[in-house]
This record gives structure tokens, sequence and C-alpha cells, in this order.
């Protein structure tokens, strides 16, 4: 599925952009007007994530940037960490 974050399902809204005119009325003139309506789409801004699944491998999901930000998946570990010889 397209434009889907694959963990919590967020997808595409629809939604209106209103045109307005005029001057406001506390900047001294008669208010705005609405001129126009059109549909439109709010987007989910969904990033490719190389993700690390419970099994030790690594699969590419498309997520959106409040899963990343929450910790809702796991990015996987593009470098091992250095660690001293013991």
């Amino acid at each position: 599925m397209a434009r889907v974050c694959e963990i919590c399902g967020k997808g595409v809204q629809k939604g209106n952009k209103i045109e307005t005119r005029g001057k406001a009325k506390y900047l001294g003139g008669v208010g705005t007007k609405i001129t126009g309506k059109t549909r439109r789409e709010f987007r989910p801004n969904l990033q490719t994530v190389k993700v690390s699944n419970g099994r030790g491998g690594n699969v590419h999901m498309r997520v959106c940037a409040r899963c990343i930000r929450s910790g809702g998946v796991v990015k996987a570990v593009k470098q091992k960490p250095f660690q001293l010889p013991t």
C-alpha cells in the first residue's frame, strides 16, 4: 500500500485549502474574506527505514516520522560499536 505507515497505518487525509484576501480588522481593514476553497491532500511524513526484526535480520519499511520518534520501531545498527580488546 502506498503512502501508508506500516506500523500505525497513518495514511493520506483529505482537507480544504482556503484562500483569503483583504486586510484584517485589527490592522484597520474591513476583515478578510474567503475567496476560494479547493480540496487537497495532507500526506504523512513517511521515511524508508532499515528496521531490525527480532530474528537477527533487517527489513526495509515505510514508517511515519512519529513512529520513529516515539520508539515504535527499532532502527538497524549500521556498524557495531567499537569495543576495546580485553
